[in-house]
């Protein structure tokens, strides 16, 4: 038996967060119903085209899906979210704040007549608030968390390259999700929470945060350095190959002189003789790492922090890391089916003892709607009637 085997979750959902939660559910048997627009669905559909026709975003968070259409400003297809959610476990949503209270869906009617109901609404900055009905696109959040002021180099500010705010609302949600599902277990009772961006990836700014508050300054800009560690980062070896390496510790350190460097005098000099020395005499430390290395290949350098057991890896494309040796060692990989044919996916990344995920396929658009309906009762002359209207 899957873990989630026989829940259901229903999501009115869009774009990355709340379909990121929802997949890692469906990874674990969760039976997840996704409410599209009709014709159009989920506008992530139109991202792009890269995926031999389908978009990166919608492949990557929607597998293992069921995709019903429904036009909520018809009352017809009112009444079948009604009848979904009254055999739901889980209600999860990423409308702007307020809006499913208008459709006459808000979390407090819901609770009242469904207790064992969870719900969770996903916002960009809260339910409350100044900035409650601001947009909120990641690259947008990740200004406001103040994640890109001390993401890039000394000269430009970054963007980090994945939708690190829209992931971290995601993990809230799904973590979330299973709380209230174990805390069900226990008491009977479902719950209704929210999870916003900003506050998600607020949590994920404690280093810089503690860092700012207490150090009177705010991390630097460091490319792919440390601000707060060193050596930590890239370092040139001897054929233009760049090796990154990062040490914890003094132990670390005098090892890394030792038997990397080969200059154990370093250990014991006075500018380097401590973590924060190290840091704030950078440019001398790059310098005493960058002359031993310019005499190694990067394979030599990598082979002599592997012995020391210093940590340390090499800067992999993309497409280097989708051909990565541990990955296909482990056999991380499978084939999900779509709308375009067999698509390659990496299987979810907790490893469960006797658990396979669910790698199902990616749906069309309303692919499953007829069959929903039908499970719900309706014959196909209501269902007929429904189209007609517009409701589906």
């Amino acid at each position: 038996m899957l873990p989630l085997e026989g829940i259901t979750v229903v999501a009115l959902e869009q774009a990355v967060a709340a379909p990121f939660a929802t997949r890692q559910l469906a990874d674990l048997g969760a039976r997840v119903i996704k409410i599209e627009r009709p014709e159009v669905g989920d506008f992530a559909r139109g991202y792009d085209t890269t995926v031999n026709g389908l978009a990166s975003h919608f492949v990557w968070l929607n597998r293992s899906k069921e995709s019903l259409t429904l036009n909520l400003k018809e009352d017809g297809a009112k009444d079948i979210l009604e009848r979904l959610l009254a055999r739901a476990d889980v209600f999860v949503h990423n409308l702007a704040p307020g809006a499913t209270e208008r459709l006459g869906f808000g979390a407090d009617r819901l609770r009242e007549e469904h207790p064992r109901l969870i719900v969770c609404s996903i916002s960009g900055y809260g339910s409350t608030g100044p900035y409650r009905d601001k947009k909120a696109y990641d690259l947008l959040v990740q200004c406001e968390a103040g994640l890109v002021s001390i993401t890039g180099t000394p000269e430009t500010p970054s963007k980090v390259g994945i939708s690190a705010a829209d992931i971290a609302a995601g993990m809230y949600t799904y973590t979330g999700i299973l709380t209230a599902l174990f805390q069900r277990e226990r008491t009977g009772e479902g719950a209704a929470f929210e999870v916003s961006l900003l506050e998600a990836l607020g949590e994920w700014m404690g280093f810089p945060a503690y860092f700012t508050t207490y150090g009177g300054s705010q991390p630097p800009r460091t490319g792919a350095s440390h601000a707060a560690i060193a050596p930590y980062g890239p370092f040139e070896a001897g054929d233009g190959k760049v090796v990154f390496l990062g040490l914890q510790n003094e132990r670390e350190w005098v090892e890394f002189c030792e038997a990397v460097l080969e200059r154990p005098e370093l250990a014991t000099d006075p500018r380097f003789d401590s973590n924060s020395a190290r840091v704030e005499n950078g440019e001398d430390l790059d310098g005493a790492i960058e002359g031993p290395f310019k005499d190694l290949s990067s394979d030599e350098v990598i082979s002599r922090l592997d012995g020391a057991r210093i940590a340390n890896a090499r800067m992999r494309t993309v497409q280097e890391f989708l051909d990565h040796p541990q990955l296909e060692a482990r056999d991380r990989w499978r084939e999900v089916g779509s709308p375009a044919g067999p698509l390659r996916a990496l299987v979810p990344p907790v490893t469960m003892q006797g658990v396979e995920g669910v790698m199902k396929p990616i749906p069309q658009v309303g692919e499953h709607t007829d069959a929903i309906l039908e499970e719900l009762g309706l014959d196909p002359e209501e269902v007929g009637s429904l189209r007609e209207a517009g409701a589906l």
